[in-house]
């Protein structure tokens, strides 16, 4: 699935490479040349993971983590330190000012969405999980494509991260706040009935083939997601 991704680099050519590549694989790619930019981007929209370099103008990358790290809507964000520092003194204060891994300039981007991808699995699961199958619907996470006997359907990113939830948690029922936190994480700032409006439009979707269907309103607790609906 595609990471929302923060990226924190003054070199602009070094920021061109790293974005057009990780856009190619498909992420959500914003942009920051400084540390107190960055800092107003994350609180803003909480990414799934950002990549900091470590000799920003004013603000350095590592008291950028820090920072991150201990501010309640931040802490969790993933963090990739890059700096062009190779010594091992230099790694472990990357690693102890809350980074989740450390690459050393200069880094292919073979290795960059290696590693994003290997920090995103243990702290982003849903990110890069295989596909799954429920009730005629096909849902692949790597490809962002789901089929409902062998249709593609058109889905918002929003759209396809609630579906991909039901389809992984199913004949289970949640709450509208549960979902939110689930789904929606840091992220979110609105009503809880935002909720209907994206299972409004996933069922809308889904219509066609008769598939909304599996999505079940449970009166007074939520919705549930149960190929025992059919």
């Amino acid at each position: 699935m595609a990471a929302q991704i923060l990226v924190v680099e003054d070199n602009p050519d070094i920021q061109e490479l790293i974005v057009v590549n990780l856009r190619r694989a498909g992420h959500i790619v914003q942009c920051a040349v400084d540390a107190e930019a960055a800092h107003g981007l994350a609180r803003a929209a909480v990414p799934d993971l950002m990549l900091i370099d470590w000799m920003l103008p004013g603000m350095s990358g590592i008291d950028l983590a820090r920072m991150l790290r201990s501010d309640s809507r931040t802490r969790d964000v993933s963090i990739i330190m890059l700096t062009a520092r190779d010594e091992e003194r230099d790694k472990i204060t990357g690693l102890e000012a809350g980074a989740d891994d450390y690459m050393t300039k200069p880094f292919s981007p073979r290795e960059l969405l290696a590693r994003i991808t290997a920090v995103l699995r243990r702290r982003v699961p849903q990110a890069t999980e295989g596909s799954v199958e429920i009730g005629g619907i096909r849902l692949d996470p790597a490809a962002q494509r789901v089929t409902a006997a062998g249709a593609e359907l058109a889905l918002g990113p929003t759209e396809f991260r609630l579906l991909h939830f039901f389809m992984t948690h199913a004949d289970r029922v949640y709450s509208r706040a549960q979902l939110l936190s689930q789904v929606w994480g840091d992220q979110f700032f609105g009503e809880e009935r935002t909720v209907d409006v994206h299972i409004r439009r996933l069922r809308a979707a889904m219509e066609e083939g008769g598939h909304d269907a599996l999505i079940q309103t449970v009166r007074g607790s939520g919705y549930s997601f149960s190929a025992r609906a059919r």
